[in-house]
């Protein structure tokens, strides 16, 4: 699972069956300091997450695709939570 905030919307006119009734939600990972890490992100989103929250994804494929509530999807990464706080004990 990864921390990460989303960054804008993706609209498809024509997607695979088994998104239909899903939000595609492009992503931008972050450190724990907030900070972008790596690339942006395609993410299949069933909560009704927003741009600029932050979001837990899941990056496995098996794990995306149940989250979705569809285990064979052809899913990378989908949102299973919205954040509220994030508290790091140093």
């Amino acid at each position: 699972m990864q921390i990460a905030r989303v960054v804008g919307t993706v609209v498809a006119t024509q997607k695979h069956r088994a998104f239909e009734g899903a939000k595609l939600l492009l992503v931008q990972p972050l450190t724990l300091d907030d900070k972008p890490r790596g690339t942006a992100l395609l993410a299949v989103d069933t909560l009704g997450a927003g741009v600029h929250e932050k979001v837990l994804v899941v990056m496995e494929g098996r794990a995306a695709g149940e989250a979705l509530g569809r285990r064979l999807a052809p899913v990378d990464a989908a949102v299973v939570g919205i954040i509220d706080t994030v508290d790091v004990v140093a």
